[in-house]
């Protein structure tokens, strides 16, 4: 389980695909030095495992799976991503609740400043609104957000100087491509009142 606090930043510094699914090797000593191998990471939002590990790179091994439902398969050699390590019990939660289990892509429609921060708009489809809610919890290539706005087609963050310079949403554009996962406790919900509905009509 990760927070969405994103500790550090990483290099691509290879990116092979193979047999429908990519090999992954990422510079970033910080991180690789407190990582094993088997050890969990998340890259960008993906919670992966490292297959390999040197005092300053790592590599993970991306399955087809994961290729389809997130940006994985646009990365190249010099791509900088955004890097965390699994939460630890005694941890602050200082974000929210993230699997490392990406739901789909969304895309940057527009970008506006506001006095130092920088807001977003993204647009998504129907199977990745239909969790978000005003203030509700969103995490964007593994950073925890609260959602600003949430609209028909697009969806809106906040991005304070701090995150702009720490994380690789400071590099957002027009266009740009991001891995989103929605808060897994809207998942539980729907769930819960679905099954809920369905025994209620099979008793009624």
């Amino acid at each position: 389980m990760f927070t969405g606090i994103v500790i550090d930043t990483g290099t691509v510094r290879r990116a092979r695909g193979r047999s429908g699914a990519l090999q992954l090797e990422v510079e970033a000593p910080t991180i690789a030095r407190e990582l094993r191998k088997g050890d969990s990471v998340s890259i960008n939002g993906v919670c992966l495992t490292a297959t390999e590990v040197g005092r300053r790179r790592f590599a993970v091994h991306v399955m087809g799976e994961t290729l389809a439902r997130s940006t994985f398969e646009a990365l190249e050699r010099g791509h900088a991503v955004n890097l965390e390590l699994p939460a630890r019990v005694s941890d602050r939660l200082g974000g929210h609740i993230v699997q490392g289990h990406v739901d789909g892509v969304a895309t940057v429609v527009r970008l506006e400043s506001d006095d130092g921060a920088l807001r977003v708009w993204l647009e998504a489809g129907g199977e990745l609104l239909r969790y978000m809610v005003h203030k509700g919890s969103i995490s964007l290539d593994g950073v925890s957000l609260t959602l600003v706005e949430v609209g028909s087609r697009t969806f809106q963050v906040a991005l304070i100087p701090h995150t702009l310079a720490a994380t690789t949403l400071g590099r957002l554009r027009v266009g740009s491509k991001v891995n989103v996962e929605v808060d897994v406790i809207a998942k539980y919900v729907e769930r819960l009142v679905t099954e809920g509905m369905k025994d209620a009509a099979r008793k009624g």
